[in-house]
């Protein structure tokens, strides 16, 4: 009788945990992140390791497979960190947003990560020194936001989000090439993630207007 295969798709929590024996990830989180410090500190549990790297596949694990919002937080956070000086983080970054966004578009309710993705990894003490730099920050960010001007967060507002993401994302591999454009991509991609995350509206349109300027900049340092 054959045996019947139990294998989990690819981008699950699952998958991740079955990358490389250099690359386990954690169980599913016991809840989604509603705040920064919250992320980050699902982040730290997953930094805290005796390996040198940490797998894209562990952070994933770390906020869940349905985590859309707070998967944005997360990849805009740490493009907009030191571990943006790693070469070819930025874009590996934005091959993570393009894939979360496009998915969220057409509606998916897990988000798929492919296994090639999923091994990659970044360097756990440089993870471990960005999430303590982050810390301060988190705490004075979280105590200005709140639910307010729901319409630009959900339905519509929602998918206009993403598609603005989708956005950055195409941009950022060129973004790399111009000092510090990148990290202000990825400051903004976290915000619409945190925006999202704490239902507030008024992040969501800073972000806007942080998009639309620095794209008038770029535009015109160009031309």
């Amino acid at each position: 009788m054959k045996q019947r295969n139990t294998a989990a798709p690819p981008g699950s929590p699952s998958a991740a945990r079955s990358a490389p024996e250099d690359c386990q990830g954690g169980g599913p989180p016991s809840q989604e992140a509603t705040d920064l410090e919250q992320l980050l500190a699902m982040l730290d549990r997953t930094a805290d390791g005796q390996q040198q790297k940490v797998c894209i596949g562990e952070i994933i694990a770390a906020v869940g497979s349905r985590s859309f919002a707070p998967l944005l937080m997360l990849i805009g956070v740490l493009i907009a960190s030191p571990l943006s000086g790693v070469p070819g983080f930025p874009t590996l970054g934005a091959i993570i947003v393009a894939l979360v966004s496009g998915q969220m578009l057409v509606g998916r309710k897990h988000f798929w990560l492919p296994h090639w993705l999923l091994a990659r990894s970044v360097p756990r003490q440089r993870m471990s020194e960005v999430i303590r730099w982050l810390r301060p920050s988190a705490r004075f960010v979280d105590k200005l936001l709140k639910p307010r001007l729901a319409v630009m967060v959900n339905g519509p507002g929602r998918y206009m989000i993403a598609l603005t993401c989708l956005l950055i994302a195409g941009a950022m591999p060129f973004l790399e090439l111009i000092p510090f454009s990148s990290s202000a991509a990825g400051a903004t991609l976290s915000a619409f993630g945190l925006a999202l995350v704490s239902h507030d509206g008024a992040l969501a349109a800073l972000a806007y207007l942080v998009t639309g300027l620095t794209a008038w900049l770029l535009i015109a340092g160009l031309f």
